[in-house]
């Protein structure tokens, strides 16, 4: 396995493992990476690869008037490939790439619905901390919530 930065041929087939795990819309990917890949903005975009197949992606990017910190978007892991390890590696992956930039903090946002208390499990196992939490935020009775890691 690989993890690598994502490249326009990455789009088509990371199009589809979105549509497959619903994340977001597939189609809204194209617009959100053509900045990366023009290499007009800051963002880091890494696909996970077994071979030519993508099994995963993340998005991060630096918060707005700070020092060092950054944010991870999205992460994404196709649904056959889920628990086996490779958000971690996703993670890792990114934190290390980070570090090298010079990042002095990572935060997730996330949901408190109980189909991504995986994710949240997987955000404690890798140190991230619950920071915050803003109640009702995406509907009436989904939570946002923030976790922080230190980077350095």
């Amino acid at each position: 396995m690989t993890l690598t930065q994502t490249t326009a041929a990455d789009i088509a087939p990371l199009q589809d493992l979105l549509d497959r795990i619903a994340l977001f819309p597939g189609e809204m990917l194209p617009d959100m990476i053509a900045s990366y890949l023009n290499g007009d903005t800051m963002q880091l975009w890494l696909t996970l690869r077994e071979g030519d197949k993508p099994l995963g992606f993340c998005f991060a990017e630096p918060e707005q008037l700070t020092e060092g910190t950054w944010n991870m978007r999205a992460i994404g892991v196709a649904a056959d490939a889920q628990r086996s390890g490779h958000g971690a590696t996703i993670v890792s992956g990114l934190e290390a790439r980070l570090r090298d930039l010079g990042a002095r903090l990572l935060i997730v946002d996330t949901a408190s619905s109980e189909e991504l208390a995986p994710a949240r499990g997987l955000y404690r196992k890798l140190g991230y901390a619950e920071e915050a939490r803003i109640r009702d935020f995406w509907a009436p009775g989904e939570d946002k919530i923030v976790y922080w890691k230190a980077l350095s």
